[in-house]
């Protein structure tokens, strides 16, 4: 059994502060891109096709990375090489991506109805996915990696905070540049200011925090991962035995796999309507536009900002009460149902709402099923791998419960659209796959 020592509290803290900078990337890119993409002249059927690369490239990378990984040592760690190295490109590609409408590339159909500057911001945008996910992932190996199981859920309840910290900075970059007076419109195909200026600034937040974790962070070396494994041989009691005996009825890690995953599909599918269609929904729910080009939709497009932000707070107010609720409701996994089931009244109550305040109440109901989704499927997948030295892998490939859905959702996103008739809609058949996804949390065994 690993025997990991305990780590202090700034040692945890400093084991997940480049997710700080991590995050603040990732919800520029998820409340940002479909407004980026509607700007340079996307049809709203189409938006959910550009939402395919991200989920696609996190199931490539994520598995490698975790393969790749859990193979290396160098002077750098384990995980960290990787760490570093996405955080690189993904600095590279946010100084890239807003610029997609200001190099001349917007007037011309090059294929597929796509301009040359939508053409760039899908490159950009598959690059940008990429090199977060390379960042990302090493996050949450190293405290499988470092962490013993009495402070696992510290470690993550810290990971959580710093994830979704970093969520609520990110995405109301927008909206305070534009309080500051910068530009939140510009001509036709070009992305606002307020825009390029949240994307720079992050770009710079994101390798800061990655520069002090690595500074601040030495991973085990295999020598001292193999020291933390003793063998006990006292000899076992017949209660012991019973106990041992007692884990051949346990779930096996493909069942776990299996029935976590189909939760995480609804769940994920739900996410990706969100991402996808809140600024098309805000705008003409709150704001009565659908006109992309109009000052009503560039300031909906901030506010979906605003929205996500607090959502971002709700899940950490959540994440807080994850476990006095768990213990009164005596079951994580009723918990985690309840969780969901908050969130899918978030997501339907949106088709009732035109004030723009109360949309945020929507959304912090969405952060408490965010919550859960962050928190329960790796606290019960993780324990069914304890002292399992293939850890990155199989969470590379546990990825997938996140991507698959995703890009099922993506493919069928226009098709759905036109058949509910509205962007708001969408979020409301967001809710109903919330609401399924609390229906199959009582399939996971512990």
């Amino acid at each position: 059994m690993l025997k990991l020592p305990n780590l202090s509290k700034t040692q945890l803290f400093n084991l997940s502060f480049g997710f700080f900078g991590v995050q603040i990337a990732y919800a520029l890119q998820s409340a940002n891109i479909s407004r980026i993409f509607a700007t340079l002249g996307a049809d709203p059927h189409q938006l959910s096709f550009f939402w395919i690369l991200p989920p696609l490239m996190g199931m490539i990378v994520q598995p490698i990375i975790g393969l790749l990984s859990d193979k290396t040592w160098c002077r750098f760690g384990r995980r960290i090489p990787y760490l570093f190295v996405g955080a690189i490109i993904a600095v590279a590609v946010m100084v890239m991506l807003p610029n997609a409408g200001s190099l001349g590339l917007t007037a011309q159909v090059v294929c597929w109805g796509l301009t040359g500057a939508m053409l760039f911001g899908l490159f950009s945008l598959m690059l940008l996915d990429t090199s977060i996910n390379i960042a990302m992932q090493p996050f949450k190996m190293m405290v499988g990696d470092m962490v013993n199981e009495e402070q696992k859920a510290t470690a993550y309840s810290i990971q959580s905070f710093l994830c979704n910290a970093g969520s609520v900075v990110g995405y109301l970059f927008p909206y305070i540049f534009t309080f500051l007076g910068v530009q939140n419109v510009a001509p036709e195909g070009v992305i606002p200011n307020s825009v390029i200026y949240s994307f720079y600034v992050g770009a710079a937040i994101l390798i800061l925090c990655v520069i002090y974790t690595t500074i601040n962070v030495k991973e085990y070396s295999p020598e001292q991962i193999a020291s933390f494994t003793v063998a006990d041989e006292t000899p076992a009691t017949e209660t012991e035995v019973a106990a041992v005996s007692s884990t051949d009825k346990k779930p096996s890690i493909l069942y776990t796999f299996i029935s976590i995953g189909l939760v995480q599909f609804f769940c994920w599918a739900a996410c990706m309507y969100m991402w996808t269609y809140s600024n098309g929904a805000i705008a003409s729910q709150c704001w009565g536009t659908t006109d992309v080009h109009s000052a009503g939709y560039q300031e909906a497009g901030n506010w979906v900002g605003v929205a996500f932000a607090v959502q971002a707070v709700g899940a950490v107010i959540w994440s807080a009460l994850i476990p006095s609720i768990s213990k009164a409701l005596r079951s994580e996994k009723a918990c985690y149902a309840l969780s969901l089931v908050l969130g899918g009244i978030g997501f339907v109550s949106t088709q009732f709402i035109t004030d723009q305040n109360m949309i945020c109440v929507s959304y912090f109901l969405v952060g408490c099923a965010w919550a859960a989704m962050l928190a329960f499927p790796f606290i019960f997948f993780t324990n069914a791998l304890i002292g399992n030295p293939k850890m990155g892998t199989y969470l590379g490939l546990f990825n997938c419960t996140i991507c698959l859905p995703q890009i099922l959702a993506a493919v069928l996103g226009g098709s759905l659209l036109a058949l509910v008739g509205s962007q708001v809609g969408m979020l409301v058949l967001a809710g109903f796959l919330f609401f399924a996804g609390a229906a199959c949390v009582f399939l996971i065994k512990k």
